[in-house]
């Protein structure tokens, strides 16, 4: 495969662990055969640990820019060699581009593409916000509920401050109280899509927005039970369409 992916003129790909089920490379393999960019190869990055990174950019001397996805958004950073400033504030990196001189930059558009999806959501009552998941991606959403003056609290099973509260402590009052909830955990991926975030679904109602970062399914479980329940609901598709082509931005800028 190393020696297929050399005759390639521009290389792009997605670096995550267990990414067989990827968006990326469908997306812009479709992408790059509609411009007839025959040149342009995107392929998945697969690897069990972040070490193996410097590998891949060692072997592969045409490649232009990578996505990266769970678990490595924030493992890379230590791998590149600047920041832009919106990766460097969130910590976290979705989009690295291999610049002319060779050195890494890294990127965010995790949180370009959240705040463009979910706009066309929001209501006037939607103050306050749920993030279930304190990884990469959460602190993309996070900032972007600073940008929209929206106050939030990350749900986690182990909270490490005052930002962050356990599973068992979500009552009614603090449901009630946060009608915007989004699910930045893995839990509903296929091919496990029975599966769900530990909270109490009773409480949710017609005021509430559910937004799943999971695109497969199309419906969760997690956006079902809230469906149910009255409240709207979106996945992360748009989202990923969204940042994937500011992704795109980048890498030919």
């Amino acid at each position: 495969m190393e020696n297929e992916l050399k005759k390639y003129k521009s290389l792009f790909g997605l670096l995550g662990k267990h990414i067989a089920y990827s968006f990326s490379r469908g997306y812009f393999s479709d992408k790059f055969k509609s411009l007839k960019l025959n040149d342009h190869f995107y392929t998945n990055f697969d690897i069990p640990t972040i070490e193996d990174f410097p590998k891949i950019i060692a072997k592969n001397p045409n490649i232009k820019g990578m996505n990266v996805t769970i678990p490595y958004k924030e493992a890379v950073i230590p791998h590149l060699d600047k920041l832009h400033k919106k990766a460097k504030k969130i910590g976290a990196v979705n989009t690295i581009k291999i610049q002319e001189d060779g050195t890494l930059k890294g990127y965010n558009t995790d949180c370009y593409g959240f705040k463009k999806s979910i706009k066309p959501y929001l209501k006037k009552h939607h103050k306050k916000a749920l993030i279930l998941g304190t990884g990469g991606a959460s602190k993309a959403i996070a900032f972007v509920f600073e940008e929209l003056n929206i106050d939030y609290k990350y749900v986690s099973r182990k909270p490490k401050n005052d930002q962050s509260i356990s599973y068992r402590d979500l009552s009614e009052k603090i449901m009630k109280s946060h009608p915007i909830i989004v699910n930045c955990t893995p839990l509903g991926t296929f091919p496990k899509i029975e599966d769900c975030p530990d909270i109490p679904y009773k409480y949710v109602s017609k005021d509430f927005l559910l937004f799943d970062l999971i695109y497969n399914p199309s419906e969760t479980t997690f956006l079902k039970l809230g469906r149910l329940q009255g409240a709207e609901i979106a996945n992360g598709y748009k989202m990923l369409e969204f940042q994937a082509e500011k992704a795109w931005k980048i890498w030919n800028s």
